[in-house]
């Protein structure tokens, strides 16, 4: 893998129930709807142990496998364009990720994107 190593952690506050943010990491159909432009394949209502699931940017793809799922945690091992891992912890209020990964792309300008569309998702949840 050509790229650098790279590690960001960044945890922000939402309008949102751990339970709402649980969802909104873990069901693929809330899932495509904050992570465009990245292109979700996989199947289910929710994301299991196990797991593998590609996402495809600008012709780069992403597989994702799932290591750990909890109430509050959720842990990716990431292949491909990213080789590394993401973590997701959230409870009533906040939302943190972090990541670390040899890649060209710029992750920590990704992830921040990533959770600006996760937090904008969330307050229309919140106020309709």
């Amino acid at each position: 893998m050509l790229g650098r190593f790279q590690s960001s952690h960044v945890r922000i506050e939402v309008p949102a129930t751990a339970e709402q943010v649980r969802d909104y990491l873990t069901q693929p159909a809330q899932l495509r709807q904050w992570l465009w432009p990245l292109r979700l394949q996989t199947t289910g209502d929710r994301l299991q142990v196990g797991e593998t699931f590609t996402g495809e940017f600008l012709g780069l793809k992403l597989e994702h496998r799932v290591e750990l799922l909890t109430e509050g945690r959720l842990v990716l091992v990431l292949r491909q364009a990213v080789e590394g891992w993401q973590e997701w912890s959230w409870g009533d209020g906040w939302v943190q990720s972090c990541i670390e990964g040899v890649t060209p792309l710029p992750l920590e300008l990704g992830q921040t994107f990533l959770l600006w569309r996760l937090k904008s998702a969330l307050n229309e949840t919140v106020s309709n």
